[in-house]
């Protein structure tokens, strides 16, 4: 696999689609700090890291579905920068995603972060991905 975080965003959008409540992605170090960030802004209900035989693992991720209309809170998943066109951006080109009502995950010199975080600490980065 070249991509693995166009992979995940992949995973949870067929999920989705598929109406599934449940998602399982192989896990890395920045899959999972992605994981949490979605869990913070309330995009997914809940997860799990799981430990198999190997050492890389497993993420559980339980899909969040709005109430009465049934439809997935993830309305979009779309990944900027790729393996063969990497998006860096400064401090102040951040991108705002619909207006500041979604986000865009950076990965940064201190970790991955959102675009919010990483403009009030005054730093950029790799634009991995925008969701709202």
């Amino acid at each position: 696999m070249t991509d693995p975080i166009s992979d995940y965003l992949t995973r949870i959008r067929n999920a989705q689609q598929a109406g599934h409540r449940l998602v399982e992605i192989p896990a890395s170090t920045m899959k999972k700090r992605i994981t949490e960030i979605l869990y913070e802004h309330g995009y997914i209900l809940k997860y799990k890291f799981d430990d198999t035989a190997d050492k890389q693992g497993v993420i559980k991720i339980a899909l969040k579905y709005d109430g009465t209309t049934k439809a997935p809170v993830i309305k979009d998943l779309k990944r900027i920068s790729t393996p063969g066109l990497r998006q860096y951006k400064g401090t102040t080109e951040l991108p705002r995603v619909l207006s500041g009502l979604g986000i865009a995950i950076i990965s940064t010199s201190k970790g991955v972060m959102t675009e919010k975080e990483a403009r009030s600490k005054g730093i950029g980065g790799e634009v991995l991905c925008e969701i709202f």
